[in-house]
């Protein structure tokens, strides 16, 4: 049986066990865990004290506002590249130098999971050794369970304990191989992307849209003799974005740095301010309650596609319907029509 306040109370405290156990509740697909991972995340926002029939006068509002001021306080970072771009030296470089200035720091590392056993497949706690032993940091592997919806429900409720629990910068990596970008980009307030000079990131990360979701861009392995060849790299990432973005909308910031010898990350880190500075307090507000809204239509599809495959009437016409696709008698409109129907009955 999950004591819900037992893990709350030590998530408030801080206890690392109670947070580890609190995020694989979260991430759990089980029927009893989600009941228990909901319960759970109303208690640590407070909104287990409110009843959503009741109408609330203006002072009433003020004080559950006040119940919930833990939450939104964390700077929330979503960080990518490409494959080799130095993602892991470049968060154990930023996230040591945070908690060396006081900070709490989580990172959550979105996982693409095996599709044969559901486990994550990357080692970040082995990639980040300094970080990983410092005990104002917390890192945690955030499998993706195959699906964005996954990815969307266990790393934003994740985001959420760690926020409970006194950590005031979140840093979501993913791997930056595909769409698990945008749905990160979707839970965070500032979006890094990494890059690197001579790699055709420029104009590939614009085709395919990651650049134009970022809010600052740094090329990594700004050392030694590539020093220069970063700086003109990121001059002329700069100008295809002005181009991009058009004169009357805010481009990303472009810098460099060196995630080997920290040169620069301070650097990358001031500019994830300006820009929320530039957000404003109103404008994270209101990108957080969008955020919210889509999150709830991704809980929306991942409780309909586990209740799918949950589903005695599916199950029952599951191979039949698999073998007659795959042999050509069925089409997969057809095919897709008698699952739902057998999903609806």
């Amino acid at each position: 049986m999950i004591e819900v306040r037992t893990l709350v109370e030590g998530i408030r405290a801080g206890n690392r066990a109670q947070v580890s156990r609190a995020i694989t509740l979260v991430e759990s697909s089980r029927p009893d865990h989600r009941e228990a991972a909901r319960e759970l995340l109303a208690e640590l926002s407070g909104l287990d004290k409110l009843d959503h029939r009741d109408r609330l006068d203006h002072r009433d509002r003020l004080d559950h506002r006040d119940r919930l001021e833990h939450r939104g306080r964390s700077v929330r970072v979503g960080i990518s590249g490409v494959p080799g771009v130095g993602k892991s030296t470049f968060i154990e470089g930023l996230g040591t130098s945070l908690t060396a200035a006081g900070h709490r720091v989580g990172v959550l590392a979105v996982d693409p999971s095996s599709v044969r056993t559901g486990g994550s497949v990357l080692g970040d706690k082995t990639r980040m050794a300094k970080l990983g032993v410092d005990p104002n940091a917390y890192i945690r592997p955030s499998p993706s369970a195959g699906t964005l919806g996954g990815v969307a429900r266990a790393t934003t409720q994740a985001m959420l304990v760690l926020e409970a629990a006194g950590y005031d910068v979140v840093l979501v990596e993913t791997v930056g191989v595909g769409q698990s970008e945008i749905t990160v980009a979707g839970m965070v307030d500032t979006f890094l992307f990494l890059t690197l000079a001579r790699t055709g990131d420029q104009l590939q990360g614009i085709k395919k849209g990651i650049l134009e979701i970022a809010d600052v861009i740094a090329v990594n392995k700004a050392d030694g003799d590539r020093e220069q060849e970063a700086r003109a790299a990121a001059r002329e990432l700069a100008g295809a974005l002005r181009l991009v973005h058009g004169a009357g909308e805010r481009a990303p910031e472009v810098v460099t740095c060196s995630a080997l010898t920290g040169v620069g990350v301070d650097e990358v880190w001031s500019r994830v301010l300006a820009h929320r500075e530039h957000l404003g307090v109103d404008g994270i507000d209101a990108k957080r309650a969008a955020q919210q809204l889509d999150f709830m239509w991704a809980l929306v599809r991942d409780e309909l596609d586990q209740r799918l495959r949950r589903s005695p009437g599916v199950s029952a016409i599951r191979a039949e319907i698999r073998a007659a696709v795959l042999s050509g008698e069925l089409a997969a409109p057809a095919a897709a029509d008698r699952i739902i129907e057998a999903f609806d009955a």
